[in-house]
């Protein structure tokens, strides 16, 4: 091979892997020298060297410099520096695309599948192959080969002489992606999308805030006749997306991530100190706030940061009436074991105290909390000139 034909040889090389040029003079130059070393039985320090514009080889160690045909390395030299040089052009395309696709992780890539591995879905994407594994995809889609599939990048890595591919269609970036692909406003960042948050499968909901106050951030992510977010949705075969206005305001995050249900900010009250929030609903809107098995509820409280409890105004002030009984039976024991400890300690005989409990029995108030029923039964007996039943004499 003359100079002028290695050097044609080495352009293709450089314009089908796009691998650099120097990288390859580097691992010809490399996979020659380990060729001749072998041949001539000489040291490590031997090198080749190739001239880049007319390809003319130079051999030389520290001491000189070598007068030596390639012709002469013999075949099974000629086959080591053949396969060596391969080697390290493999090694090289594997860094290229190394380099490349690890600068596409969370970004969108659209591919053809080809076989499945196992679990695993293999996905061709031009120049190498990805796989979306079982855990990665969505519950319920099913892909033949020869489908067109978009996924996101989530890993990049190097194996053996490969490099590996893992892409998602769970992740909530794959939301993220598709509405910028199509909303311009959200690729110009006129609008933000702040949080996502999902459910694959089943549910998504989305946070955005729009920096122009001219731009409605919902009806732009919507599209007109909900052309935008019908061709998300399509891609995510029928995966229902709530899109809601971001806020500063946690108490207005909440109410906006809670829709559709109807929540008013008077009727939330965040626990700071426990990072979690209790927001009180109508009856007829208790079913919408929690969603089916508690989808709604769940990705809010994912979406504000916060733990989210829906309760009634009747579960709420209940739970209120009841821990008030529970402390005033607590203070009633309380000052009962008073009683009885100062007794004890006072000397007097059993009899005594005995006479003493039961004349402070005798004498002791009605409780406060009568119920309407027994106040009526009460005042009615007293006009009446009789005792109600229980009373003593």
């Amino acid at each position: 091979m003359n100079g002028e034909e290695l050097l044609r040889m080495i352009d293709i090389i450089h314009s089908n892997k796009d691998i650099p040029r120097e990288v390859i003079f580097k691992g010809l130059e490399e996979a020659l020298a380990a060729g001749v070393r072998r041949r001539l039985g000489v040291g490590e320090e031997l090198v080749v060297n190739i001239d880049r514009e007319t390809a003319e080889m130079t051999i030389e160690d520290d001491e000189e410099v070598y007068e030596f045909d390639l012709s002469e390395l013999g075949r099974i030299a000629a086959q080591a520096v053949k396969q060596g040089f391969m080697q390290r052009v493999r090694e090289a395309e594997r860094d290229v695309l190394f380099q490349e696709y690890e600068a596409r992780v969370g970004t969108l890539v659209n591919g053809v599948v080809q076989r499945y591995e196992g679990n695993d879905l293999v996905i061709n994407l031009g120049k190498v192959e990805a796989y979306l594994n079982k855990e990665e995809r969505v519950r319920g889609e099913t892909y033949g080969a020869g489908d067109r599939i978009r996924a996101i990048v989530v890993e990049v890595r190097k194996d053996g002489s490969r490099v590996k591919i893992l892409v998602s269609r769970t992740h909530p970036d794959l939301v993220r992606r598709l509405f910028e692909l199509e909303v311009p406003e959200i690729a110009d960042e006129i609008i933000e999308i702040k949080r996502v948050v999902r459910e694959p499968g089943y549910r998504t909901k989305m946070a955005v805030l729009s920096s122009d106050p001219k731009i409605d951030c919902i009806g732009a992510c919507v599209g007109v006749r909900g052309s935008r977010i019908k061709a998300v949705i399509d891609e995510l075969k029928g995966e229902r997306i709530d899109i809601i206005r971001w806020s500063d305001s946690l108490e207005t995050l909440i109410m906006n991530g809670l829709k559709p249900a109807t929540i008013h900010l008077d009727n939330i009250y965040p626990d700071i100190e426990n990072h979690s929030a209790t927001v009180l609903v109508d009856e007829d809107q208790q079913s919408l706030a929690i969603g089916k098995r508690g989808q709604n509820v769940r990705l809010a409280s994912r979406l504000c940061g916060w733990e989210i409890d829906i309760k009634t105004r009747a579960e709420f002030f209940g739970d209120e009436d009841e821990a008030d009984e529970a402390e005033e039976s607590t203070g009633g024991e309380s000052a009962g074991e008073e009683v009885a400890t100062a007794e004890a300690g006072s000397g007097a005989g059993a009899g005594e105290s005995a006479d003493a409990a039961a004349t402070d029995t005798e004498q002791a108030p009605e409780p406060v909390h009568q119920t309407a029923a027994e106040t009526v039964t009460e005042d009615v007996a007293t006009e009446e000139g009789t005792k109600p039943a229980g009373a003593e004499g």
